[in-house]
């Protein structure tokens, strides 16, 4: 039986990446969604000891959509294996193009111009799409980026290009740095099809992700943690990449 002890020691010699935002009350949200509170419960005898109760919805801050956000019968968080949580990390680092325009929504095309670059995405991958959108945060105006007529301008994926990568490429999961998975343009319509193909696929994904930016194309893991609420559509997650020490 293999020796995991050893793992844990080569782990030492690794980097790791942070991928999630700190969150509090105030922070980009959806706009429907009430905002965060917070309040310290000084209920224990001895001094300084405390408890903190929070009050916010599920997809709140860099946060995890399980199928069941936007698909009746669809999975819910506690119903998502732990052996979904480590992952080979892919990322798309489209920063240009979203640089040159906004409303950049990420294709099939675009995928296939990526892996004649790095190679083939590989099965059961995480697929990040690097927007450099999260150097807007925590400025609700800056990462919704609306128009004088309110029409949010961000960058997202098509339905298209999640259906090639789970069909094609068997990903588990898909994550991005802008408030949803699709163009502020659709968003601001109230379509989400992008959204509705990877939960209706079974799919998870990590939305409001920062630090890709400190990541390469290949060859890092993903690891993803969340807690396990009963029936939870969306919850908080704690992003990491971890990264050869030599990158």
């Amino acid at each position: 039986m293999p020796d995991l002890w050893q793992v844990a020691q080569q782990l030492r010699h690794l980097q790791f990446v942070d991928l999630s935002h700190g969150f509090g009350p105030g922070i980009p949200k959806f706009p429907t969604d009430p905002d965060e509170t917070q309040r310290d419960i000084p209920h224990l005898p001895q001094p300084g000891c405390l408890t903190t109760a929070f009050s916010l919805v599920g997809q709140w801050g860099t946060h995890v959509d399980a199928p069941a956000h936007a698909v009746v019968g669809g999975r819910r968080l506690d119903e998502i294996p732990v052996s979904e949580m480590i992952l080979p990390l892919v990322v798309l680092d489209f920063t240009a193009q979203v640089a040159a325009n906004a409303d950049f929504t990420l294709g099939i095309a675009d995928i296939y111009k990526w892996e004649n670059r790095h190679g083939q995405i590989p099965k059961h991958a995480f697929v990040a799409f690097r927007s450099d959108w999260s150097k807007r945060w925590p400025d609700p105006e800056l990462m919704s980026n609306k128009d004088a007529n309110r029409i949010a301008h961000y960058p997202g994926w098509s339905p298209e290009a999640i259906e090639w990568l789970v069909a094609e490429r068997q990903i588990t999961a898909i994550g991005h740095e802008t408030l949803d998975t699709d163009p502020g343009v659709l968003v601001s319509r109230d379509q989400f099809p992008a959204q509705l193909r990877i939960l209706g696929l079974g799919r998870w994904q990590i939305e409001r992700m920062t630090g890709l930016d400190l990541v390469p194309a290949t060859g890092s893991l993903m690891i993803a943690a969340w807690p396990k609420p009963r029936l939870g559509t969306g919850f908080p997650v704690r992003a990491v990449a971890v990264l050869p020490m030599t990158v």
